[in-house]
């Protein structure tokens, strides 16, 4: 009997220190449980909020990059014209009709709108060329046009070009040499760094890029205004000095009233490029010639005439790659998609 009274004993006082450990434990159990259980409720929370924040955050900054991009998605052609033109005017049955025309016969389906102001032309021909990875005109491998503002001044004695005005800027002064290089410099670097890229769609984002930037979009219309003054200059040197034959565009660029010599050509046309107005055919030439691609533009506005497709210059080579524009105006351009 004393031998089972002390197993008893023995098994009671166990039974007792488990349930004491076990009261410790659980209390502890409790507390580390509803630690985890707020900690796991106040994370749920911040994830929740944080997604939220994130959500806001990414539709803001879609909302900007679409509000700055200059050159703006494809959309549906017809789609576009039935947008842009809902009347039942006289004008609005042509440009409806010269729409149909460019879907169905010249295989365009889609358009990218360009923003519309005095940049406009250059915008939509500059970004198709480095969309399209196309790369440094042949002349200008030949030479550094880091150097082309102080050629001008010093080896052919334009020291007018401090009256070069950077379009809706107006600048001009004696730093406009330095301005002028920062602008190259712009294009230089930009230009290569696209036209290195094989992939298409990388390209593509890279231009989206750049092209809502305006601080660098309007860097690079102002190197290539100066570039196109550089041309002018190069051939009226030709042509006074009989060096060679000259393109015929030249022969109509100074044919004009307005720019019979390089120095009014900059004053009258030049100038006003980006401020108070966007190129005209002549210039277009000049463009096209200067970067070495066939510009073909179809022009709405001319729907059932000779004039509905151009192209600028009229004198290329075969081996030119080509862009592609649209304008119901002859003032503003958008870039048509063509697909077969």
């Amino acid at each position: 009997m004393s031998g089972r009274n002390e197993v008893q004993s023995w098994t009671t006082a166990v039974n007792q220190s488990l349930h004491i450990v076990w009261q410790k434990i659980k209390r502890q159990l409790i507390l580390v449980m509803s630690f985890l259980l707020a900690a796991l409720w106040y994370c749920r929370r911040l994830y929740a909020y944080l997604a939220q924040l994130l959500k806001w955050w990414s539709r803001y900054l879609q909302r900007k990059f679409k509000k700055n991009l200059s050159v703006l998605a494809e959309v549906d052609l017809l789609g576009y014209c039935a947008r842009e033109w809902k009347g039942e005017t006289k004008q609005a049955k042509q440009m409806k009709a010269a729409y149909e025309e460019l879907f169905w016969r010249h295989h365009i389906k889609y358009v990218r709108q360009v923003r519309r102001d005095n940049y406009c032309a250059l915008r939509a021909v500059l970004f198709q060329v480095f969309s399209q990875g196309i790369y440094f005109p042949s002349w200008m491998k030949e030479r550094d046009i880091l150097k082309l503002p102080e050629k001008l001044l010093y080896s052919q004695g334009c020291n007018w070009i401090q009256q070069y005005s950077f379009g809706p800027e107006r600048y001009t002064g004696a730093n406009v040499f330095g301005k002028l290089r920062k602008c190259i410099e712009t294009l230089k670097t930009q230009w290569t760094e696209i036209s290195g890229v094989k992939d298409h769609d990388e390209r593509g984002n890279m231009c989206n890029i750049l092209f809502s930037d305006e601080n660098k979009e309007h860097k690079l219309y102002e190197a290539i205004k100066f570039i196109m003054l550089y041309q002018v200059v190069e051939a009226y040197e030709q042509m006074k000095n009989e060096q060679k034959r000259v393109p015929i565009l030249f022969s109509l660029l100074f044919a004009r009233d307005t720019s019979s010599d390089p120095l009014s050509f900059m004053m009258n046309h030049l100038n006003s490029i980006g401020d108070t107005g966007g190129l005209e055919q002549v210039e277009m030439f000049l463009l096209g010639y200067l970067l070495e691609v066939k510009i073909r533009v179809y022009r709405l506005c001319k729907f059932n005439t000779e004039e509905f497709q151009v192209n600028y210059p009229e004198e290329y080579h075969r081996d030119w790659q080509e862009v592609s524009l649209l304008t119901e105006d002859d003032h503003h351009y958008h870039i048509p998609i063509i697909r077969i």
